[in-house]
């Protein structure tokens, strides 16, 4: 068969002007993916695929002066969370465009780099940093600014930027692919990530086709070998380029009923996938719905660490002011709060862990929706709730997985970053080049809990 380019979308960050939430079109049937041990990346040192070259000048943003209007310290209860734990002893990998070493992030350590020959501590598009900011940054004396743990580290990894392109490909922009995101998993597990932080995701119709299998393989090695609990965004709805159409937004878990699929999150079973709230509460315009769908946070109007400066940034787009927005920055609140728990409950497995921030979300009406999961996420009840008071601490154990020997890295279907820098922050446009109706890995038995 012919190969065919198909547009998906690995996101950055959402935009406010967007297309309606509640107008659904006609949606098809998807089963959840199979995983496919013997397409586990290879351990190896981080670095690029082939040669790039960086092109023009990275992100700045200036010295922006940001009023402390964002308050995690009270929106979140931190001042009973640190109490408690202030995540000591845990590692949180960022798997992005880099994170920026910041004299707010004391706990920052390299982690690799798969864009460029750095070490993951340089972040050419500012997003990256944005997302570790969320998660780690200390106190700012003189403002409630804060990361939610931070006593964690921080892992930088580079995997993806819009700012660098293949060497031998003039015409191209952008790096980073399916088969690097899987490998990055692969690393930051290695090396002892107890959380893993993807702010990116990948979209595509039900119509298309997609080989994502090695990332598959690697989330499952992540959660069921190596105990790390793993965090992804659930995707944006935009007008110009992002996950074009919305799932359906109301009734329980339904993979019958799905227009648009989106890879990390459709492997429910390893992740948690984190929807946007705005600060009253109500879901975000923009937040892509789906069965996969766990918890949400808010995500709107965000406040967080400069990547061009010493202080805060509320807006990475200087022309126009626009606020940060988007789920790449619920994702980081949930995986904060996740090294809050394992803190805390260092005896919690990685399921555990995910199974509690569920089980202590502040729940939706119907109990469960396709747009905000099992509710707004609660750090002090996830923290707080001890053996025998929250649901999911027993009898979950790690499971064991056939690792090959030499496991290859599946070659079919890689996705290539095309440069898209779309109103609020960094968005990473995809082409799936598909050789096979089989690249759309299914199942048909039941639906894994999670």
């Amino acid at each position: 068969m012919t190969s065919i380019a198909k547009m998906v979308q690995l996101t950055g960050a959402g935009a406010l002007a967007v297309m309606p939430l509640w107008t659904t079109p006609p949606a098809a049937a998807v089963t959840p993916p199979v995983v496919d041990m013997s397409t586990l990346p290879k351990p190896g040192s981080p670095a690029p695929p082939q040669p790039t070259e960086q092109l023009g000048q990275c992100f700045a943003a200036g010295n922006q002066t940001v009023e402390a209007a964002d308050d995690p310290v009270e929106r979140y209860g931190l001042q009973d969370v640190w109490s408690l734990t202030r995540g000591t002893g845990q590692t949180v990998a960022v798997i992005d465009t880099g994170v920026s070493r910041h004299r707010l992030l004391p706990h920052l350590v390299p982690g690799g780099d798969y864009v460029s020959t750095g070490d993951g501590t340089a972040d050419c598009d500012g997003h990256g940093t944005v997302v570790a900011g969320i998660i780690g940054a200390s106190p700012d004396r003189g403002h409630t600014l804060t990361g939610i743990a931070p006593d964690a580290t921080i892992i930088g990894i580079r995997q993806s930027s819009n700012k660098f392109r293949a060497a031998d490909d003039p015409s191209g922009s952008g790096v980073g692919d399916v088969e690097t995101l899987a490998t990055a998993i692969r690393t930051a597990a290695d090396i002892g990530a107890t959380v893993i932080n993807m702010s990116t995701v990948a979209c595509l119709s039900v119509k298309d086709e997609l080989d994502d299998r090695a990332l598959g393989a690697a989330l499952a090695y992540a959660v069921d070998v190596k105990n790390a609990v793993v965090v992804t965004a659930a995707g944006n709805l935009a007008s110009a380029g992002q996950c074009a159409e919305q799932n359906p937004t109301t009734g329980k878990p339904n993979w019958s009923d799905v227009n648009t699929v989106v890879t990390p999150g459709w492997y429910d079973d390893y992740v948690l996938t984190v929807g946007s709230i705005g600060k009253d509460g109500v879901p975000s315009p923009f937040s892509l719905a789906g069965p996969w769908v766990d918890v949400a946070a808010v995500a709107e109007g965000v406040v967080s660490l400069n990547p061009d400066g010493e202080g805060w940034i509320d807006s990475l787009e200087t022309a126009d002011e626009t606020p940060i927005s988007g789920t790449s920055y619920a994702a980081p609140v949930v995986s904060a709060v996740a090294a809050l728990v394992r803190s805390r409950s260092p005896e919690l497995t990685a399921r555990q862990v995910m199974k509690r921030i569920e089980d202590t979300a502040h729940r939706p009406p119907a109990g469960w929706d396709p747009v905000v999961g099992h509710g707004t996420v609660d750090a002090f009840a996830a923290v707080s709730a001890g053996p025998g008071s929250a649901p999911g601490n027993g009898g979950e154990t790690l499971r064991p997985l056939q690792i090959p020997d030499s496991a290859p890295v599946s070659q079919g279907g890689k996705f290539a970053v095309r440069g898209a820098a779309l109103c609020v922050a960094v968005s990473l446009a995809l082409v799936a080049a598909t050789t096979s109706a089989n690249r759309l890995r299914r199942r048909t038995d039941a639906v894994p809990s999670d």
